[in-house]
């Protein structure tokens, strides 16, 4: 009697295979794994028992859905309850390659269920000759099955995805990162090569791309006169800067330059300058997409803070779902388990370290202000997780609170009671909302209007097209008709109609006719004329 049936899900459908023979004690020897490439020598320990085709992609889709989640669907629940042997001493065991869903059919159908181990290795054989072992499925519909189903799953995966929102702040924080550390080091470089020329250039401009833009703009010092100082002030924001620059580079101990050293320079500094720019269009996009996401935590905490915080969490869901001891402590992992292993002391901060809060409490108090802040961002981010209209008047009161918290250790003046501050902030929360709200359902009806617009001149033009065609038309009938009418005049007088030859000498007879007559009237009227 079979006892061990193996759950086999693929992108066509539902297997149940019932292995026949099997000895789980030799199933890792390399010589038993070798023999399940082998079909034929696989086919004999393995018989199938049960194939249900799913009917339509969106139902593959929902099953893969649920096997993915760990929830037993409908299909595969019947699709088990119809094939399991029941019965007999012994109860069926079933294979199952995920432990998640082996728990939910457990609990559902109350099955026993096996997992790893021999479970293991025979799916690893069935995924390998599953289009063999199945009649009437072949090896390029099998493959076309799965990697249809593998893109509308991927793409169901994408476009549910709660957190695609935090994806592109996790992606511009790491590059905001990633630039400071390029834009640093390629200043450094500039600073040595052109710190060559000029090397008086370093004490008076700091900054890194102001210094870049000075490179790029005076060149070889020795061409730097008077007349630049106008341009040598725009960039250094200082007229005292630019005649200590001026004067400067007259009495430089620096070497001299080629010309093709200059130039690979100035593209250089170039360089560095565009990417500095770079860097504050993408600030400017950092600050508009965390207004968009996480606007009470910005308010709180600040842009660039907040979105480190995020990207270490992974996202904003993740964030949320912290206590307010491990956002205290998120970004020093090391110094906390360093601490941990030497029982010393753990770290009172991570990357909340960074807010100015911290930094403008006292040495005694920089550890309390960090808890009480790590509290509000927990609050704040939970905030702008689970509501549905964004706004930043949670942010801005608990802004206020962390303020009030700071200048009550300092001077021990009492701050507000968090629920009274909460009611306020629920009031106006309520009203801005209610504004928004309205601004999107403005817009909402100017689209529909210029919606219906569109679609009312579409008709009128189509009713105009119609009208010209029908006016063509009609024209296009009365010359038909004109023609038909001259040829109706031109008809014999037997009742028989003339050919067109015969309407052509015709029409010669006549004027041949009417030429005499009109010469015999001209004669007269001559003699008329003589007599008298």
């Amino acid at each position: 009697m079979v006892l061990l049936h193996v759950l086999f899900e693929h992108a066509a459908g539902y297997a149940l295979f019932a292995v026949k023979e099997v000895e789980e004690i030799g199933m890792l020897l390399p010589q038993v794994e070798q023999s399940v490439l082998n079909l034929g020598k696989f086919s004999s320990v393995i018989k199938l028992s049960a194939f249900f085709p799913f009917k339509s992609a969106q139902g593959a889709l929902e099953n893969i859905n649920a096997v993915s989640e760990g929830v037993v669907h409908a299909d595969l629940k019947l699709f088990l309850e119809t094939n399991l042997p029941s019965g007999g001493k012994k109860k069926a065991m079933l294979g199952v390659s995920d432990a998640k869903l082996g728990a939910a059919l457990q609990e559902d159908l109350g099955l026993s269920i096996q997992t790893g181990g021999v479970v293991a290795e025979i799916i690893r054989g069935v995924r390998l000759h599953f289009h063999s072992l199945v009649k009437g499925l072949t090896a390029q519909a099998a493959s076309k099955a799965q990697l249809g189903l593998g893109h509308s799953y991927s793409r169901a995966k994408v476009k549910f995805n709660v957190n695609r929102a935090d994806n592109m702040i996790i992606q511009s924080i790491a590059l905001l990162d990633q630039l400071d550390k390029d834009i640093n080091t390629f200043s450094m470089r500039v600073r040595e090569w052109y710190g060559y020329h000029f090397p008086e250039l370093i004490k008076i401009v700091n900054d890194n791309s102001m210094y870049c833009k000075m490179a790029k703009l005076i060149g070889n010092r020795k061409e730097l006169t008077e007349e630049m100082l106008e341009a040598i002030e725009e960039i250094t924001m200082d007229s005292g800067k630019a005649q200590a620059i001026l004067d400067a580079s007259r009495s430089s101990m620096g070497m001299d330059i080629s010309p093709i050293d200059l130039i690979n320079i100035e593209s250089f500094s170039n360089r560095v300058v565009s990417l500095t720019e770079y860097r504050q269009e993408l600030q400017e996009y950092l600050r508009s997409k965390m207004g968009q996401v996480a606007p009470n935590l910005a308010a709180l905490i600040g842009d660039v803070v907040g979105a480190r915080l995020i990207s270490h969490a992974g996202s904003l869901t993740n964030l949320a779902k912290y206590p307010a001891s491990t956002v205290q402590i998120l970004g020093a992992e090391k110094a906390l388990f360093r601490a941990l292993k030497t029982r010393g002391n753990t770290p009172k901060y991570g990357l909340i370290f960074h807010s100015t809060f911290i930094g403008r409490a006292a040495a005694k108090n920089k550890g309390r202000i960090s808890r009480y802040l790590a509290n509000k961002c927990t609050i704040a981010s939970r905030i702008d997780c689970f509501s549905e209209v964004p706004t930043s008047v949670f942010g801005d009161k608990l802004r206020d609170q962390v303020e009030e918290r700071l200048a009550f250790y300092e001077t021990g003046d009492a701050p507000r009671k968090n629920l009274d501050v909460m009611k306020e902030a629920v009031a106006e929360a309520s009203e801005v909302a209610a504004e928004i709200k309205r601004k999107l359902e403005k817009k909402e009806k100017k689209k529909r209007k210029r919606e219906k617009r569109k679609l009312e001149a579409l008709s009128t033009a189509e009713g105009d097209d119609k009208e010209k065609a029908n006016g063509e038309a009609e024209e296009n009938g009365d010359v038909k008709k004109k023609k038909q009418a001259v040829e109706d005049e031109e008809v014999l007088t037997n009742g028989v109609e003339a050919t067109p030859s015969k309407k052509k000498k015709k029409r010669k007879i006549d004027a041949v006719e009417a030429e005499p007559e009109e010469a015999e009237k001209k004669k007269k009227k001559k003699k008329k004329a003589e007599d008298e």
